[in-house]
């Protein structure tokens, strides 16, 4: 894989000044009905959090430079570049409440179709879109099974987010998708079954963790991983 110095500086820039906006993004996010069995930190708390601008600049920096080393200087950086700062948000929301709600999602996911047919467009690759939007629908069918397998297993507010995942990582390609999928559950999964085996305590693998993060974070494998093991794959 190539690097090119300018796509990587790009997107480090360009996300690490979008992440200023983060707390401004938790701030106003409408809090959802009370529930007193399950009580949250309010938004508002969280966003007014002394150390999460320097979270989330520093994390935006590192997923926005991460975006450029994988992409490139291409067109799929106008909708990928902002989906950065959206994702650091939508995980400190889902580690510190264990929710990611539907008024950033779906608004979201509109906003990345929307960009995604500029980008499509730009380079005239329709492939790409008609790509993106099967891998959209297909993560997204993927999810839901598991979901209405086992709804305690995993938050409807994971299927939602796999949808937006899955268009922006099939519109770069299908073993985009593969590497971001199962980088996800890989990422989740292992780091409970080292602390399950250190503690010796099985019941770590029974709690509950949010799953938001390390599907986001698998998505930022697939851009970046994809390619050299696909390449590597195939080369032999």
């Amino acid at each position: 894989m190539s690097v090119d110095p300018a796509a990587v500086a790009i997107g480090a820039v360009a996300c690490s000044a979008a992440g200023l906006l983060v707390p401004v993004l938790i701030r106003r996010v409408p809090e959802p009905a009370p529930d007193p069995e399950h009580p949250k930190t309010p938004y508002s708390a969280i966003a007014a959090e002394r150390t999460l601008p320097a979270v989330a600049v520093g994390c935006c920096l590192v997923s926005g430079g991460l975006v450029g080393l994988g992409v490139g200087l291409a067109w799929p950086l106008v909708f990928l570049l902002p989906l950065v700062p959206v994702g650091v948000a939508l995980a400190v929301i889902d580690l510190r409440t264990r929710l990611l709600p539907t008024v950033v999602v779906w608004p979201t996911f509109a906003a990345v179709t929307v960009l995604g047919c500029l980008s499509a467009w730009l380079e005239g690759d329709a492939d790409a879109l008609v790509r993106a939007g099967a891998g959209a629908a297909a993560v997204f069918a993927f999810f839901y099974a598991l979901w209405w397998i086992h709804p305690p297993g995993m938050g409807f507010g994971d299927v939602r987010l796999s949808a937006v995942l899955g268009f922006a990582l099939a519109y770069l390609g299908w073993a985009e998708v593969l590497v971001g999928v199962y980088s996800a559950f890989l990422a989740f999964a292992v780091p409970g079954l080292l602390l399950a085996v250190l503690r010796r305590d099985r019941g770590v693998l029974k709690a509950a963790y949010p799953f938001g993060p390390f599907l986001l974070a698998g998505a930022l494998a697939g851009v970046v991983l994809a390619d050299p093991l696909w390449t590597g794959l195939v080369s032999g």
